[in-house]
């Protein structure tokens, strides 16, 4: 009779842990289709909303999904240079849009995409960068072959910054990277989160859900870690932007980056900054550091 208590409970105990990491894996790989944050992004309407040109553009990723996104001309028309937004994980294109004006004001193509997303269609999934890296790498031959771009930067934000670097070192095209609230480690930010929403422990409980992730995801999660990548990107700059506030991905992410980083690179600790608010945090700053770091290395 004891025995068959502790083996039920033992197979009950199995099977709760089993279903808590399926559950988990199904939180990362599906998501929500959410509005536009004010209170987050600042400007949620299309670049008309700020007095900017563009041209509605779409392109097709290698698997075939279509990418969207705003181009905006720069005044110049004779130059070649472009800079490449790409948002965080639950955002869409609107998320680059506070620094898309200043960006254009000092002379360059800026070019927001909508990485893939339920939005565009319900069985797409999230994959903290392993598919989205197809999503940039498109909208780099998009610039490239269709707009006739000979120099790319690229501004990044959270997943949209780790899916960034990881290509960056992987592309030469891309001359500059600036990233904002980027992870440095995709299943060390997925197990802090955890931790916070839902309580659950790292252990045992993590390496389950990174296998069902990495199965049901199609993908291999060492090649979404973006601080074994950042050191190839040198001797090409990087910028690394990260709040000291982030309860979404931690301080010690943008620390962890920026000494895995070569040079030359750049770091502002954004004392009390939250998860890629900076620009609400110092308006002025975050423009004039950003445009100052492009104009200085692009």
């Amino acid at each position: 009779m004891i025995k068959k208590i502790i083996m039920s409970l033992f197979l009950l105990t199995i099977t709760i842990f089993t279903a808590s990491a399926w559950f988990f894996s199904s939180k990362i790989l599906q998501l929500d289709i959410t509005g536009c944050d004010v209170e987050h992004y600042v400007f949620c309407g299309d670049p008309n909303t700020q007095d900017i040109e563009f041209e509605e553009v779409n392109f097709k990723s290698i698997d075939g999904l279509t990418i969207p996104g705003w181009y905006m001309p720069s005044a110049d028309t004779n130059t070649s240079q472009a800079i490449l937004l790409v948002h965080g994980r639950t955002a869409s294109r609107t998320e680059g849009m506070r620094y898309a004006k200043a960006i254009v004001n000092a002379g360059y193509n800026v070019l927001a995409i909508d990485l893939r997303h339920p939005r565009q269609h319900p069985d797409i999934i999230s994959t903290m960068s392993y598919h989205e890296k197809k999503d940039v790498t498109a909208a780099l031959d998009f610039l490239e072959n269709q707009k006739g771009i000979q120099s790319i930067g690229v501004m990044g934000f959270s997943m949209g910054a780790a899916t960034s670097m990881i290509v960056m070192a992987k592309d030469p095209r891309i001359k500059v990277g600036v990233f904002s609230g980027g992870y440095a480690n995709s299943i060390d930010v997925l197990a802090e989160q955890a931790k916070i929403i839902y309580g659950l422990p790292r252990y045992p409980l993590m390496p389950l859900v990174a296998k069902f992730f990495e199965w049901r995801g199609d993908l291999d999660i060492d090649e979404i870690n973006p601080e074994k990548y950042i050191g190839q990107i040198s001797p090409r700059p990087v910028y690394i932007m990260h709040g000291t506030d982030d309860k979404t991905v931690a301080f010690n992410h943008g620390e962890r980056l920026f000494a895995a980083a070569g040079e030359p690179k750049q770091f502002w600790q954004a004392k009390g900054g939250l998860h890629t608010r900076l620009w609400q945090l110092d308006k002025d700053k975050a423009e004039t550091s950003v445009v100052d770091f492009f104009n200085r290395y692009l």
